[in-house]
């Protein structure tokens, strides 16, 4: 039976692959609650704090639930999320109870959380199917209870053309996962509310971003914002009031940095016995077509036996539209290969109307047979010679994947990037995307999947549009008095207008020398030193040896999935162990050692309904299934952060500013029964330029007072270097 006095429930955080996620964003976490009510454990608020700094973000999902059945429930938590992401932290807190996560093997977790739950303990699992999708079970939650969820990911933003995207996602659709060895086929069979129907939990996001440099424009064009610019390279955005139940379309905010010619910049991180460092090289934003080098695709073509029939068709389609995508004062070659390989021409030619006729024309007479062995073609294809150093060449692979292929074959792209970019078609309806996926990942690139003749033409046209702008050509990257290792990538590719390029590593010794980037831009010779005593390793970059080892990580699961080679299984696991970083192979694990209830009360388990995507017709989850309404928590207070003052640094008063503006939901609570009124804070920090009290006037409740200054202290305000023995006053407005 339910104990009341027994205050403790049980998580179980855990990943499925339920979901076959391909794009390169993922979505935000839910919880699936199996086999009761939809009711039993409404989504009152989902909330994400979300820190730029540079092209680097770091994200806290904050989601409240609470238990609204008279069961005790098991719940599970998923979260698909960025596929870039690097998740590093989980805690779960119920009252003022934080219950935190440890990683461990995958195996000696599942046993922790199992034998937890049976003793009727609290306790949580989190595991990774897939590196985009995970999922989190809650056991033993008892009825009334609410639960806050905080996951923490770091990732980078990678812009293009200059333009910066951080992409939010927020529910999950319905979806269907193809079946395979590991992972059998499941239909997600979850409750979802009508289309067009506006989920009935509240949904808020705040975002600082420190970009480092000048931001030209800050927009989104998936929800209404609030911008507040503190100076020209600070920034907060707020979700507009109006967008309060808007989470069921993916929050996608843009930005636009003041540059215009080739830029680079270089983050360092000391830690321990290992220091990390991360260089990136930016395309300039505009290029004129004179500083477009010649460009040169080599078409390598797949005519083996699987490409018979209906792939083989669609890749022919595919070659046109490419060919005629080209311009003029473009060179191209088409090698085909199965068994062997073979050129077209001795030499690339021109893509002139008439040439590229008779490639297709001939290509129109070929039919699918014989093995497949990519390693041959590819090594062929490199060695061409090259006629201009300064040309941009791209190998550009059409296949559908069901070939042999080698661990040479990924070493080989990896280690020549300097030498050509690397793209990878897949083509057919059943393509082997493991393999197309991870051959964009050695070549730095995107993976580009044509299913039918219906999308040839606009994914063709993607591409080219992806590729046309290339400004820096044939890079090698060189250290000077820096000692470099353990970096990745091994090779550069061209620098694009749709690709910066990033360069991420360790270093001993001192922070000195140069790194120094040669390479051609507008058919010239270019290079370009970075010199490292221009930098300071900073405590704040302390993303980069989570995200150092996720991308060694994400290149070992690429060689597994695509070889079928479990070497590097052990290598995963004690990679992400070390570094506190979720895997296939790791999972974290809590237990809150205080029992929830004696055991043996059945536990029920629940599906939480979740809102359609936005545009999402209801035929895509068949019968309607609808939701009886739950009530979320809303508060009619208005709480206005004024402007700080008693320090001469207005750059700090801004962020102190921005510290109450991110945790204002926060703070609202304090206020709910507070009337009208204007307070004054006074921030007192001490020697050590640390908070040490909070004084305050104006009328305020006793229970206020108690509230804020209980959620101020905990704040962390040592990054920002306050000086010694300051007063900074903070006006609030309650209205």
């Amino acid at each position: 039976m339910y104990n009341p006095k027994l205050k403790l429930p049980v998580f179980i955080l855990a990943m499925m692959s339920m979901f076959n996620i391909y794009a390169q964003q993922g979505e935000s976490p839910y919880f699936v609650i199996e086999n009761a009510k939809p009711g039993a454990m409404p989504l009152e608020a989902n909330k994400a704090e979300v820190y730029i700094s540079g092209i680097i973000a770091d994200v806290t999902l904050t989601q409240t639930y609470r238990n609204n059945s008279d069961s005790i429930i098991e719940a599970v938590y998923v979260f698909p999320g960025s596929a870039q992401s690097a998740v590093y932290d989980m805690e779960m807190q119920i009252g003022n109870r934080i219950i935190k996560a440890e990683l461990k093997e995958k195996e000696e977790a599942r046993k922790t959380y199992e034998k937890a739950k049976s003793e009727g303990k609290r306790t949580s699992l989190l595991e990774q199917h897939r590196p985009n999708v995970f999922q989190m079970n809650v056991a033993n939650i008892l009825p009334g209870e609410r639960i806050d969820v905080r996951i923490k990911y770091t990732e980078k933003i990678i812009p293009t053309h200059g333009d910066y995207q951080f992409t939010l996602p927020t529910v999950v659709g319905p979806r269907y996962h193809e079946p395979s060895k590991d992972n059998p086929a499941t239909f997600v069979n979850m409750p979802y509310s009508k289309e067009n129907k506006k989920p009935e939990y509240s949904y808020d996001i705040d975002i600082y971003l420190q970009a480092g440099q000048t931001i030209q424009k800050i927009s989104s064009h998936s929800h209404q914002v609030n911008i507040t610019k503190f100076n020209d390279k600070i920034a907060h955005i707020g979700i507009h009031d109006s967008e309060l139940f808007a989470g069921n379309k993916d929050f996608v905010l843009n930005y636009r940095l003041a540059e215009n010619n080739i830029s680079s910049g270089l983050m360092l991180y000391e830690h321990e016995a290992e220091n990390f460092f991360l260089a990136n090289i930016q395309p300039p934003n505009i290029l004129t077509d004179a500083q477009v080098p010649a460009k040169e695709y080599i078409f390598i073509v797949d005519i083996s036996g699987s490409m018979y029939g209906f792939p083989l068709e669609v890749s022919k389609k595919v070659m046109k539209d490419l060919l005629k995508g080209l311009k003029p004062s473009d060179k191209f070659n088409v090698m085909l290969f199965a068994g062997t390989s073979y050129m077209f021409s001795d030499t690339s030619m021109y893509a002139e109307e008439e040439t590229i006729n008779n490639v297709i024309n001939s290509l129109e007479e070929k039919q699918g047979g014989g093995s497949t062995q990519l390693l041959p073609a590819l090594q062929k294809a490199i060695n061409l010679p090259r006629v201009d150093g300064g040309l941009s060449r791209s190998l550009v692979v059409v296949t559908d994947g069901y070939i042999s292929i080698e661990k040479e074959t990924f070493e080989l792209v990896r280690n020549n990037l300097d030498k050509a970019n690397v793209f990878a078609f897949g083509i057919g309806s059943s393509t082997n995307r493991f393999l197309i996926e991870g051959l964009a990942n050695v070549g730095q690139g995107l993976p580009f999947i044509i299913e039918n003749e219906e999308v040839a033409c606009d994914i063709a046209n993607d591409f080219v549009n992806y590729i046309s702008t290339p400004s820096l050509s044939n890079i090698k990257i060189r250290y000077e008095g820096f000692d470099a290792y353990d970096v990745e990538p091994k090779s550069i590719p061209d620098l694009l207008g749709e690709r910066p390029i990033n360069i991420i590593g360790k270093w001993k010794g001192n922070p000195n020398g140069k790194i120094i980037i040669d390479g051609y831009f507008a058919g010239n010779k270019y290079s370009q030193v970075i010199n490292i005593s221009d930098y300071t390793p900073d405590s704040k970059n302390k993303a980069l040896r989570l995200l150092w080892a996720r991308e060694k990580i994400r290149l070992m699961d690429d060689y597994r999935k695509v070889l079928y080679d479990e070497t590097h299984k052990q290598e995963m696991t004690d990679l992400s162990l070390k570094y506190n970083l979720l895997s296939a192979y790791t999972s974290f694990v809590a237990v809150d050692y205080e029992v929830a209830h004696e055991g043996g009360e059945p536990i029920k388990t629940v599906k939480q309904a979740l809102p359609l995507p936005l545009g999402v017709s209801n035929n895509a989850i068949g019968a309607e299934m609808s939701i009886k309404k739950v009530s979320v928590a809303k508060t009619g207070q208005f709480l206005k952060i004024g402007n700080p003052s008693g320090i001469e640094d207005e750059v700090l008063l801004a962020s102190i500013r921005l510290k109450f503006v991110m945790k204002i939901s926060a703070l609202k609570k304090c206020f709910a029964d507070q009337e009208l009124t204007e307070i004054l804070l006074t921030l007192k920090f001490n020697e050590e330029g640390m908070l040490g009290g909070i004084d305050f006037s104006g009328e305020l409740s006793k229970e206020a007072k108690e509230c804020l200054r209980e959620q101020i202290i905990s704040w962390d305000f040592s990054t920002l270097n306050i000086e010694a023995l300051s007063d900074v006053l903070v006006p609030l407005t309650i209205s």
